[in-house]
């Protein structure tokens, strides 16, 4: 039992964090398990591994995303701008080496093997990369004087170079559209706004034209008779077959000849087995998640957390939709995992350092130690007086 008398970490903790957040968050754990005891073991008896052989991995990775995402959760802001400092240039780092010493693997270099474990730095940058952008973005409006809009946009111009020559489009996508709105929602001028929405549309469509990659797959949504659409088609006929109550847990047959049904294509699992019933009410768990994470961005009076919790909750709502989305056939083919659900290790941990970044700064804080996180150093203080 944890009292409201006994001022413990644990018990500050448990009485201002928002616990329905934390909830729904270890529901879709519990429910990414449930889908890749169902989805996993044909990919591995194809591969000739153990038939539960990413059930037990997803299992062992679990704890120490549940330690992230919890311990995250018990820090102040300052840490949280902090931790993402660290995380952001180590990951950055380590993005600059799977250029070079990454192997590849279906034509693309975003992998590395640090002790024997494969990670995908690009993952843990993601979160880091929203709150430091928070954080420039806040301190522009409230220290004009600082350079801090130019570190925002050197953020970015130094990330999605590095991301297109991986090559890893769907996160350029991700962190692009995630650092416009926080660019749009810090109130800076329409006409950068405009410029950054135009720069955007070339950038697609010059990928488009000049990369073969991009081109061949939006030529397969826009008209599929014109390549190879099996893993879509496939994914639909599971929609089909599935119904709203599904064929029942182990009775599914699509998932037996889909590539990725383990990792890109879950939710096609999670339909046929489960029936539309299921895939809506993960639907309505991301929703939740998101809608509840700006609710509370809405009521922060504070500029960092309002905009760090609202770049975050996009981040988050986003990749959730377009992993769906491609299941559905409603956007081009893209490898993105459902967060929290598909399997992979580095999307794991990385979305549960992220979503614990989102729950410490959601937790509730008297106004006093708000205003003193932001207080100036005194050094700061003097040198401005002067």
């Amino acid at each position: 039992m944890i009292s409201r008398a006994q001022r413990t970490p644990l018990s500050e903790w448990w009485w201002t964090v928002d616990r329905l957040l934390v909830g729904a968050i270890l529901t879709l754990m519990l429910i990414g398990i449930v889908l890749l005891l169902a989805a996993s073991p044909p990919v591995a008896i194809r591969l000739g591994i153990d038939p539960f052989h990413f059930v037990h991995k997803q299992a062992l990775f679990l704890v120490p995303a549940t330690v992230v995402m919890l311990g995250t959760s018990m820090l102040s802001p300052r840490a949280i701008r902090r931790l993402a400092m660290i995380v952001f240039f180590i990951s950055l780092a380590l993005v600059m080496a799977t250029l070079v010493a990454g192997p590849e693997i279906k034509g693309a270099k975003r992998w590395l093997v640090l002790l024997g474990v494969n990670i995908q730095p690009s993952e843990f940058m993601k979160p880091a990369f929203v709150v430091l952008t928070a954080w420039a973005f806040s301190e522009s409006g409230r220290r004009p004087e600082m350079p801090a809009t130019m570190f925002a946009f050197a953020m970015l111009f130094t990330c999605i170079p590095l991301l297109i020559l991986q090559p890893d489009f769907g996160q350029t996508v991700l962190l692009s559209v995630t650092w416009g709105a926080l660019f749009f929602l810090a109130g800076l001028r329409w006409i950068w706004t405009l410029g950054f929405t135009g720069a955007a549309v070339a950038g697609i469509f010059g990928a488009y034209k000049f990369i073969p990659h991009v081109t061949s797959r939006l030529q397969r949504f826009l008209d599929p008779a014109s390549g190879d659409t099996f893993q879509i088609d496939t994914s639909l006929e599971s929609f089909m077959r599935g119904g709203w109550f599904g064929r029942g847990p182990g009775e599914g047959t699509v998932k037996r000849i889909l590539p990725d049904s383990h990792t890109d294509f879950i939710y096609a699992v999670a339909a046929e087995e489960f029936g539309l019933i299921l895939c809506l009410i993960i639907l309505a768990l991301f929703s939740f998640l998101v809608l509840r994470s700006l609710k509370h961005a809405m009521r922060e009076q504070d500029a960092f957390a309002r905009l760090a919790v609202s770049g975050l909750a996009l981040l988050f709502g986003l990749q959730s939709a377009i992993a769906m989305a491609v299941s559905l056939y409603l956007m081009p083919s893209k490898g993105m995992t459902l967060p929290f659900v598909s399997y992979g290790g580095s999307s794991l941990i990385s979305l549960a350092l992220g979503m614990g970044m989102l729950i410490a700064l959601t937790r509730k804080r008297p106004q006093a130690r708000v205003d003193a996180e932001h207080a100036m150093p005194a050094f700061y203080a003097e040198s401005a007086a002067r």
